[in-house]
């Protein structure tokens, strides 16, 4: 039986996997880590978007906007790495 927190992680994976082509055409990928209590997604960037130096324009322009657009619950959109 799903509860409401594996339904908000569904739905927030659903939105990565909109955006995990374009990572994955420049060698990186992302990684859900967790989803805070007040509604703060944690994400880890994998392969070459871990040291890319537009990493952080990539998470707030491209990964917070399409998750915050598609789960309206969540607040922000934060990057471990």
């Amino acid at each position: 039986m799903l509860d409401t927190s594996d339904i908000l992680y569904e739905r927030v994976e659903k939105a990565l996997e909109e955006i995990r082509p374009f990572l994955i055409a420049d060698g990186g990928d992302i990684e859900l880590v967790s989803i805070s209590e007040d509604f703060i997604v944690y994400i880890k960037l994998k392969g070459a978007c871990e040291s890319c130096r537009m990493s952080a324009s990539t998470v707030k322009a491209g990964v917070e906007s399409t998750v915050k657009a598609a789960v309206s619950e969540i607040q922000k959109v934060v990057a471990l790495n």
